[in-house]
């Protein structure tokens, strides 16, 4: 079982490097297999050993082996994020198809979330790619594809009806978004997802502006709490179900 948790971390590791690359490009519309890695810095193309996850950034000290310019942090981070959600995802599902499919969905989520954090826009490319594997995934892990259409209906439906109430306070992405989730996740866990997703929006915007990071009028992005929200949701919302029931009864 651990041997089997090392293996998704350094798969994660590993697909994290590239969804480094995604996250910077595909915003840009640039090619995410062309013109090779190169410094930002210096332009220096980049060879296998400078680009090796994780180590090459602890190894070089988070700088360019040829000009030695400092590196983002947030390299290392998406690294280590993807490989950490990765293992953690061995928990629950055994090796096979569906958790090739969660992988995928986690990485798609990592994707949306930092480049709405950069941009404040969540790719429809990657959207048309996440819904028909949501319903390859529903097919085999969910209930009944009912039930991925209810949470399909019911995500985005509430996200729909604040967009139009909102006038502009939500994106229209985050509409799209909290659809394609909703058919990943089904009814009960789109609940749990959006209900997590206002609770960490609410908290860290009011620390954001509390502590004068943001302004009142600074725009904050919704989905990398949507984001957060589905991954919590996907493995532990039978467990936040059953807590929040047993508060009553």
């Amino acid at each position: 079982m651990y041997l089997l948790f090392c293996l998704y971390f350094v798969l994660g590791i590993v697909i994290g490097s590239f969804l480094n690359v995604c996250i910077y490009r595909l915003p840009l519309g640039i090619s995410v297999v062309k013109p090779p890695s190169a410094c930002g810095s210096c332009g220096h193309r980049l060879w296998p050993l400078d680009m090796v996850p994780v180590l090459s950034y602890i190894f070089l000290r988070g700088r360019c082996r040829y000009c030695k310019a400092p590196y983002s942090p947030r390299y290392l981070l998406v690294e280590l994020l993807t490989g950490i959600l990765f293992a953690l995802c061995g928990l629950y599902y055994l090796p096979g198809l569906k958790i090739a499919l969660v992988f995928f969905f986690v990485a798609c989520l990592i994707v949306q979330a930092f480049i709405d954090l950069d941009h404040q826009i969540l790719l429809d490319e990657i959207l048309m790619l996440m819904l028909p594997t949501g319903i390859i995934y529903a097919y085999y892990a969910l209930p009944d594809m009912w039930d991925a259409l209810y949470g399909a209906l019911f995500a985005g439906g509430l996200m729909l009806l604040i967009f139009l109430l909102s006038r502009g306070g939500m994106g229209a992405g985050d509409v799209k978004l909290s659809f394609v989730l909703g058919v990943w996740l089904g009814l009960k866990a789109s609940i749990v997802c959006l209900m997590l997703a206002f609770i960490l929006g609410g908290v860290i915007g009011v620390l954001l502006l509390v502590t004068g990071i943001k302004q009142r009028k600074d725009p904050i992005p919704f989905g990398p709490f949507l984001c957060t929200g589905a991954y919590i949701a996907l493995l532990f919302s039978p467990y936040l179900i059953y807590f929040y029931w047993s508060l009553f009864v």
